[in-house]
C-alpha cells in the first residue's frame, strides 16, 4: 500500500474483537477505533471471519511486497528524472543496479508532464505461471481458514471449560451446558478431522507445486523451440523447392542418382550421399568378422538401436562386429578361394516371366493349372507432379487431436502395408532351393540369404504404405509362375497389427506383424515386432527370426533416403543352429562399402559352418567353412568357393516415374476377379491414388478413416452397454486368423485358420464386413 487516506485503517495492524452478540469493534490500537453493529449474531460472525482472513492476507502481502514496493518507487523517481533530464536536453542519470529486483513486472509507459504523472505497471507473467500463482494464494487461504478454525475451536472449547467450573448450576442449565458440551465435542472431533485432512493437502500441494511449475515452464521452452525449429526448417525447404525450380525446370530422369552436371545446391550430407562410391561383396580374399559368444539355451537377441561407425575398417581390414552386448567376441580371418559359383536357377533373373515354374498340384499351395500363366501388367501409371508444401501442411494440424489428422497420400505409394509386406517373397525362390539343401547348414545359409532379401526395394522406395483398415485383407496367388500363394490380414487397429500366411512347393512362411516408431527430429526409426516363421514340409526344420531397424532419412529437409541397421539371430528350433546376421549402419566416413550384411552359421556348440557376406541392396554370397586355424583368441576359417544366394533384379529403368515399383509391385494392385471383398484392390482411394487422382483420393481417405472410427465407437457403445447389463459381449475377432500359443516363441501369435481359398473356391463371402 503505497498511500493513506484519512479515516483508515490498515488491516495488517487492526485489532478486531467482539463486543457483545451483534457488535464487535475494529481499532488501530490508538485514536482510530470503528464500533459496527450487525443485523444479527450469524451476520456479525461471517464480518468477523472476512476481515480476520484479510487481515492474514493484508500481513502476507505486507512481507512478500516490502522489496517490491521499495524498488518501485526507485523505478518511478528514476523514471520522472529520466523524463525532466530528457526535456532539459541533458543525458539520463545512470543507477547502479537495485538490490531489490522487481520480479516479472515492468514499467509500460509514462505520461507527459503537464498532466499528473501516473505510471502502470502491467504483470506480464506467463499463463503457466499465472495459473501456479492463483493456486498458492488458494492454498494461502486454506492455510489462514484453518489457523482460524484452530483458533476458534480452542476459544470455544476454553469457554466451555470456564462454564463448567463455575458453581453448580441450575438442572437445566447444567442440562443445556451438557448439550453444548457435547455438540462442541462434536465439533472439535469433526473440526479436527478437516483439519488434518486440510494439513495433508496444504503439504502435498507444496510439496508439489514447485514440481509442476517446473514442468510447466519445460513444456513451455520445448514447445517455442520446437515452433521456432519447425519455422525455421519450413524457410530452409521453401528456399531449397525455389532453388531446385529455379535450376531444374523439369524432373532428373534415370534411378535416383543425380548426374555429375546437376546445379541444384544441395546439403553436404546429400552430396557425400549420392556421390558415395559402393563396392562389391567380394574385394579381397580375406576378411573379419566378430562372433558372439551364445548361450547354452541358444537364446535370441536382438539389437534395434542403430549403431555407429568407427570409420577405420575396410573390406580387408580388421572390422570388429559387437554382435551381442553380453556376449564375449572372437574376432576370425577367412581365407576362401576367389571362385564364385553361380548357381542355374531363377534367383538370377532380369525378369519375372523368365521364371518358369510348372505347377505341381500335389505340393502344398499349389492350386493352379499346370502350364497355365497369366498375362501381367509391368508398371502403373506415372506419378503425377503435384507440389507439396510442408509447412503449409503442419500449420493446418496445429491444435488438432492427432488421431483425426489425416496424412496426405503425397507421402505415400499406392500399395497398402498388406501388399508391401507380401513384396518380401519376391525372391522366395530362394526358399525352394533351400528346401533341396540336405546340409542343414547350407540351409540357413540359403534362409539367411532369404531375409535379406526383403530388402532389396527399400532403398529406393521411400513412400509410405497405406495403413490398412481392421478387416482388410489381402490375397496373392502366383502358383502358376512363382510357386506360392500368400493371403494377409489386418487383425487388430489399437496397436495396428497385421497377419500373414504364404505357401510354397515345400516350405510354409507365417508371420506376425507390428511395430513401434521413435522420431528423433532428422530421422524416424521403425522397429518391427513381430516373429517370422518358417517351416520346410518335412517338418525337420523350423526358423524363426525378426526384422532389423528401418530408419528412414531426411524427415523434414532434404531428400528422403532408407538405412538398415542392427543384429538378427535366426534360430533352426529342431536342429540347434543359428545364423547372427549384423547390419552395418550407413556412415559417411567408412572406408568399407555401405549397406553391407555379415554373418555366420553355427552349430549348438557355436562351432562356425558357413558364412554370410554382402550387401542387402544388391547380392548375397555363401560359403562352407572348410577348415580352422590359428589361436582361439584369433582363429582363421579358411572357406571353399563362394556361392551365389542371391542377386537382385533391378526395376526397370524409367521406374522413377512411377514410385520406384519393381514388376512385382507393379503387379499387386492388379484388379482381379473372385477375390473378396475386403481386399486391398477394392479400397478406394488407393486406386484413386493409382490412378493420379490425388485430390479425389485425400477426399476419400478421410471418408474411410472416419468410417472406421464410427464403427469402432458403435463397438465400443455396445460393449459399455452389455457391461452395464451385465452380459457377455464378444470382442472383434479377425476373418481369417486365430490366436494360438505359440511354443517356439512361448507367446500368443496370430496364426492362419485355413478357410481362405475354400470360401474362395465357393465365391462365399458372408464374413466379410463392409469397410469400403
Amino acid at each position: 500500500m503505497l498511500h493513506t487516506c484519512r479515516g483508515t485503517i490498515s488491516l495488517h495492524g487492526a485489532l478486531i474483537h467482539t463486543v457483545d452478540a451483534c457488535t464487535f469493534v475494529v481499532s488501530n490500537g490508538g485514536t482510530q477505533t470503528f464500533h459496527i453493529k450487525a443485523a444479527t449474531e450469524v451476520e456479525r460472525q461471517q464480518w468477523v471471519t472476512a476481515l480476520e482472513l484479510a487481515k492474514v492476507k493484508a500481513i502476507q502481502a505486507m512481507e512478500s511486497g516490502k522489496n517490491l514496493d521499495w524498488d518501485l518507487r526507485l523505478k518511478i523517481s528514476e523514471s520522472r528524472a529520466k523524463l525532466v533530464n530528457v526535456k532539459r536536453g541533458k543525458r539520463p542519470l545512470k543507477r547502479k543496479k537495485s538490490n531489490h529486483p522487481v520480479k516479472e513486472m515492468i514499467l509500460l509507459k509514462l505520461i507527459s508532464e503537464e498532466e499528473e504523472e501516473e505510471f502502470q505497471v502491467i504483470d506480464i507473467q506467463k499463463p503457466e505461471q499465472v495459473s501456479v500463482k492463483d493456486l498458492s494464494q488458494r492454498l494461502e487461504n486454506l492455510q489462514a481458514c484453518n489457523d482460524l478454525l484452530i483458533k476458534r475451536g480452542t476459544m470455544l472449547q476454553r469457554i466451555l471449560n470456564e462454564l463448567e467450573a463455575l458453581e453448580p448450576p441450575s438442572v437445566e442449565l447444567a442440562a443445556k451446558i451438557k448439550t453444548v458440551s457435547e455438540r462442541a465435542t462434536l465439533f472439535r472431533i469433526a473440526a479436527g478431522a478437516m483439519v488434518n485432512a486440510s494439513n495433508e493437502y496444504l503439504q502435498l500441494a507444496q510439496q508439489q507445486e514447485p514440481k509442476w511449475k517446473k514442468m510447466l515452464q519445460h513444456e513451455r521452452d520445448q514447445k517455442e523451440r520446437i515452433e521456432k525449429m519447425v519455422e525455421q526448417l519450413a524457410r530452409q525447404h521453401s528456399h531449397l523447392e525455389e532453388a531446385a525450380q529455379h535450376a531444374l525446370p523439369s524432373a532428373v530422369p534415370g534411378g535416383g542418382h543425380r548426374p555429375s552436371h546437376t546445379t541444384v545446391t544441395t546439403s553436404p550430407s546429400e552430396d557425400e550421399e549420392d556421390n558415395a562410391e559402393f563396392y562389391d561383396a567380394q574385394e579381397s580374399d580375406t576378411f573379419t568378422l566378430s562372433i558372439p559368444g551364445v548361450p547354452a539355451n541358444n537364446s535370441r537377441d536382438r539389437t534395434d538401436s542403430q549403431g555407429s561407425d568407427d570409420g577405420s575398417s575396410s573390406e580387408g581390414d580388421q572390422t570388429p562386429l559387437p554382435l551381442s552386448d553380453t556376449a564375449t567376441t572372437n574376432s576370425f580371418r577367412i581365407v576362401t578361394d576367389s571362385t564364385v559359383v553361380t548357381p542355374t536357377t531363377a534367383a538370377n533373373t532380369d525378369n519375372l516371366d523368365n521364371t518358369n515354374w510348372e505347377s505341381n498340384n500335389g505340393s502344398s499351395g499349389s492350386t493352379g493349372v499346370t502350364g497355365f500363366k497369366r498375362k501381367r501388367r509391368i508398371r502403373v501409371p506415372d506419378k503425377p507432379n503435384y507440389p507439396l508444401n510442408l509447412w503449409s501442411i503442419m500449420k493446418n494440424c496445429i491444435g488438432k487431436d492427432l488421431s483425426k489428422i489425416p496424412m496426405p497420400v503425397n507421402f505415400s505409394e499406392p500399395l497398402s502395408m498388406l501388399q508391401r509386406l507380401t513384396e518380401d517373397y519376391e525372391y522366395a525362390d530362394i526358399l525352394d532351393r533351400a528346401a533341396e539343401c540336405t546340409d542343414s547348414y547350407e540351409q540357413m545359409a540359403y534362409v539367411a540369404a532369404f531375409t535379406i532379401s526383403s530388402y532389396s526395394t527399400t532403398s529406393s522406395r521411400t513412400g509410405k504404405p497405406f495403413n490398412p483398415l481392421l478387416g482388410e485383407t489381402y490375397e496373392c496367388d502366383r502358383v502358376d509362375d512363382l510357386g506360392w500363394r500368400a493371403i494377409s490380414e489386418q487383425v487388430s487397429h489399437h496397436p495396428p497389427m497385421l497377419a500373414q500366411h504364404c505357401e510354397g512347393r515345400k516350405w510354409r512362411c507365417w508371420q506376425e506383424f507390428t511395430m513401434a516408431s521413435k522420431f528423433r527430429g532428422k530421422y524416424l526409426q521403425v522397429i518391427p515386432l513381430g516373429t517370422a516363421h518358417l517351416e520346410m514340409d518335412d517338418g525337420t526344420q523350423h526358423y524363426t527370426w525378426r526384422k532389423v531397424t528401418t530408419t528412414v532419412h531426411n524427415i523434414i529437409v532434404g531428400k528422403l533416403w532408407v538405412d538398415q541397421s542392427g543384429d538378427t539371430d535366426i534360430v533352426n528350433h529342431k536342429q540347434g543352429i543359428k545364423c547372427h546376421l549384423k547390419y552395418t549402419p550407413y556412415s559417411y566416413f567408412s572406408r568399407d562399402s555401405q549397406r553391407k550384411v555379415k554373418g555366420v552359421v553355427m552349430n549348438s556348440s557355436n562351432e562356425v559352418k558357413w558364412v554370410v557376406q554382402g550387401t542387402w541392396d544388391s547380392k548375397i554370397e555363401i560359403a562352407p567353412v572348410i577348415s580352422t586355424s590359428g589361436t582361439p583368441d584369433n582363429p582363421v576359417y579358411k572357406t571353399g568357393p563362394y556361392i551365389l544366394a542371391w542377386k537382385r533384379r533391378m526395376p526397370p529403368e524409367d521406374c522413377e516415374k512411377y514410385y520406384n515399383f519393381t514388376e512385382l509391385a507393379c503387379q499387386l494392385n492388379e484388379p482381379e476377379e473372385g477375390i473378396a471383398p475386403t481386399d486391398s484392390r477394392f479400397r478406394p482411394d488407393q486406386r484413386l491414388m493409382e490412378n493420379g487422382e490425388w485430390d479425389e483420393a485425400n477426399a476419400e481417405k478421410l471418408r474411410l478413416e472416419e468410417k472406421q472410427r464410427t464403427v469402432r465407437r458403435a463397438r465400443e457403445h455396445d460393449a459399455e452397454k452389455a457391461a452395464a447389463q451385465g452380459l457377455p459381449y464378444e470382442t472383434y475377432e479377425p476373418l481369417w486368423f486365430k490366436k494360438e500359443q505359440d511354443p517356439y516363441t512361448d507367446s500368443l501369435c496370430y496364426v492362419y485358420g485355413g478357410e481362405y481359398w475354400e470360401c474362395k473356391s465357393k465365391g462365399d463371402w458372408s464374413r466379410c464386413p463392409n469397410i469400403f
